[in-house]
């Protein structure tokens, strides 16, 4: 997993709330556990005017200019700014890949579903809760300024914004460490991967019938 601790990125705005795994990546777009090629299916039922499909060619689909991501000025954004209750519906973890894969580093909204949240974490995305009022001044600002930007300092817990404010924000201490430095479940288990080859050995050592097994 891609560790995040300083980010520097263009601001996206998702004006709606309420947005769920559905509208995030569409069902049909599920099939797949790869855990890969799911960016240009991002938001596919408002992204595109006509239906996709899985395997379908981009090039020959045909983009709704007003959606937010297919605007000039939105291009390469990589900090998508959210309304309430960001992720709601079905628990598909598809959801945080397919914003990742897009290029989105992190997403700050004022509230998000407790599944999406969880999972966006366990991917290498960053959630960050804001009040709904600091929130509704961001929309304001990158409304008001083409090309705005905002930097994301995980360690220092803080938004930094293009005049210097810092907004700060709160991160559980263990989800920050993983964040940081880009454990996913996988990756944490790993650290200890000699202690897991010491047991490993030892038990063969101590059952040495369990060796036929196992590569039986």
């Amino acid at each position: 997993m891609q560790a995040f601790t300083v980010h520097q990125g263009l601001v996206a705005p998702m004006d709606r709330a309420n947005v769920d795994t559905d509208a995030i990546i569409p069902k049909q777009f599920l099939k797949s556990i790869a855990r890969s090629g799911f960016g240009p299916n991002l938001f596919d039922e408002w992204r595109y005017l006509d239906k996709g499909e899985p395997g379908q060619d981009i090039a020959s689909r045909k983009p709704n200019p007003d959606f937010v991501l297919n605007q000039p000025r939105y291009q390469g954004a990589s900090i998508l700014l959210a309304r309430k209750n960001f992720g709601c519906g079905s628990s598909r973890e598809h959801a945080p890949w397919a914003l990742e894969q897009y290029g989105f580093r992190c997403i700050i909204a004022p509230s998000f579903a407790d599944i999406f949240f969880n999972n966006c974490f366990k991917n290498g995305l960053l959630p960050i809760q804001l009040d709904e009022a600091v929130v509704a001044r961001l929309f304001d600002e990158v409304a008001a300024f083409p090309g705005y930007k905002l930097t994301i300092d995980l360690p220092r817990q803080v938004i930094v914004k293009g005049d210097g404010q810092e907004i700060p924000f709160d991160v559980q201490a263990f989800r920050k460490y993983c964040l940081v430095n880009g454990f996913d479940d996988i990756g944490l288990t790993l650290r200890h991967a000699d202690k897991i080859k010491a047991f490993e050995a030892e038990r063969i050592a101590r059952m040495p019938w369990l060796a036929q097994k196992l590569a039986g």
